[in-house]
């Protein structure tokens, strides 16, 4: 649970927000994260040194099942000469380490990420006569918080949640989300390390598609030509009822469509409601991994093949329903570039180095037939993996909402596989991999534009 109070109001679970000039012997009191990302704040917002605050009652490091323990909301005036609409700003409070003492993050150094190494922030247009922000915007960025405490994974500039729901439960069409860095909050140094600032930027499912099929970065700059649906400081809408392509229809076309056919698309992943079969013999048993099916507990990955087959997710993911949160990427180092130059030539070595080398342990076996199966949502981006990924030299992962099962297609251009040329289906535990060369793809496009074109009628 959680209340709305102001920062300082007097309570034990919202302590005062002082800013930089804060008195020495209360500042000595004041957790030093929380008071370095105060400080920036109050950078900002230098006339509203007590915004209102959505602070969780019972605090995460007690039992409670809020991960931040705060969220400040602050009332932005924008700029309307740069068609910058005036919107409420909001700031989280946990998912870097405030406290220093390993209550609830350990700590690594100053020099790494504090914490999580982010903080989330949410811009909601102001509605005229509004004098009081929303609170649903915290519910989200907890929701949003909550996987990442429990997966231990984070996110970066460029990714995609998609939520299957509107944000705010309404009827807005605005059901998805992407993630930018904040055009205003600066990266700040703290006792415990750097804290950056990611914001989310609600959009439609049209919006959500593109940047699946392309790059989030480049749905993202889209977003900030059309003041309507973002604009500069991509300042979410939740009454926009048109997308950027019904708004301008060229967008499609001339940017996302040339987009897609000279980069491909740097989607390497999602979590999906997935499965696979060996069909080259019949399984041991019904507990056997190589017949795993959804409901099904399948054999465990060791951990460090886990930590590679999320590492391959790292720059995109897709959620099938809104209470489920996917792995995406286990800790991206602070700068990573998300978006890489099209290259006809991919690695499964991610860019924290961690090649994907089959564990000494669990031997790669080499598959004579395998059987694939996907629920309608995962099987729809099999023209993504294929046109997107795999005809520009690259990798696409499937990993099981439902345990630790993958499913992985390379081309042979990717290096670091275990599947090859000769061997093209090869699995390690309940890890598949299939490598398929670039004519039998081009097959299977033409196959898919049979099955999904009109029939002629007879």
């Amino acid at each position: 649970m959680a209340e709305l109070r102001p920062s300082g109001a007097p309570g034990p679970t919202a302590p005062p927000a002082p800013g930089p000039t804060a008195p020495p012997a209360f500042a000595s009191l004041f957790p030093p994260g929380l008071h370095a990302i105060y400080g920036e704040c109050r950078r900002l917002y230098p006339d509203q040194p007590n915004p209102l605050q959505v602070t969780a009652i019972v605090k995460y490091w007690l039992g409670g099942p809020d991960p931040l323990d705060y969220v400040s909301m602050y009332r932005n005036v924008g700029s309307p000469s740069a068609n910058i609409p005036e919107h409420w700003h909001y700031i989280s409070f946990g998912l870097s380490d405030l406290y220093g003492d390993s209550r609830v993050h350990e700590f690594t150094g100053t020099d790494g990420p504090s914490g999580f190494g982010f903080e989330l922030t949410f811009r909601l247009k102001r509605e005229t006569g509004e004098s009081a922000p929303p609170t649903w915007p915290a519910e989200l960025m907890q929701g949003l918080a909550r996987y990442v405490f429990q997966s231990e994974n984070t996110f970066c500039s460029g990714d995609h949640v998609s939520w299957h729901s509107p944000l705010d439960n309404s009827e807005s069409r605005i059901q998805h989300m992407l993630l930018t860095e904040d055009p205003q909050m600066q990266p700040v140094q703290t006792p415990f390390g750097v804290v950056t600032f990611l914001q989310i930027v609600g959009v439609c499912t049209e919006e959500l598609h593109a940047a699946q099929q392309w790059n989030g970065q480049g749905i993202l700059e889209l977003l900030r030509t059309v003041p309507i649906a973002g604009g500069p400081w991509l300042i979410t809408d939740m009454r926009r009822g048109e997308t950027i392509f019904e708004i301008d229809p060229h967008l499609q076309q001339e940017r996302v469509d040339k987009g897609i056919e000279t980069d491909g698309s740097n989607l390497s992943g999602v979590s999906a409601k997935c499965a696979w079969d060996d069909l080259s013999r019949p399984p041991e048993d019904d507990e056997d991994s190589r017949s795993i099916c959804i409901g099904t507990q399948p054999r465990r990955l060791s951990g460090k093949d886990t930590e590679q087959i999320r590492e391959t997710l790292r720059r995109g993911l897709e959620i099938n329903s809104k209470p489920v949160l996917p792995p995406i990427n286990p800790q991206r180092q602070n700068g990573l570039t998300h978006d890489r130059a099209p290259s006809r030539k991919d690695s499964l070595e991610s860019d924290s180095s961690t090649a994907i080398i089959p564990h000494e342990l669990i031997r790669t076996r080499q598959l004579e037939s395998v059987h694939l199966k996907f629920n309608q949502e995962s099987g729809a981006l099999i023209p993504l993996c294929l046109r997107g990924r795999l005809l520009h030299g690259r990798h696409f992962t499937y990993k099981s909402i439902t345990g630790d099962m993958a499913i992985t297609f390379v081309s042979t251009g990717v290096e670091g596989a275990f599947a090859t040329e000769e061997h093209p289906y090869a699995a390690h535990g309940p890890w598949l991999q299939i490598l398929l060369t670039e004519e039998f793809v081009e097959k299977m496009l033409e196959d898919l534009e049979d099955l999904t074109s009109p029939e002629e009628p007879s």
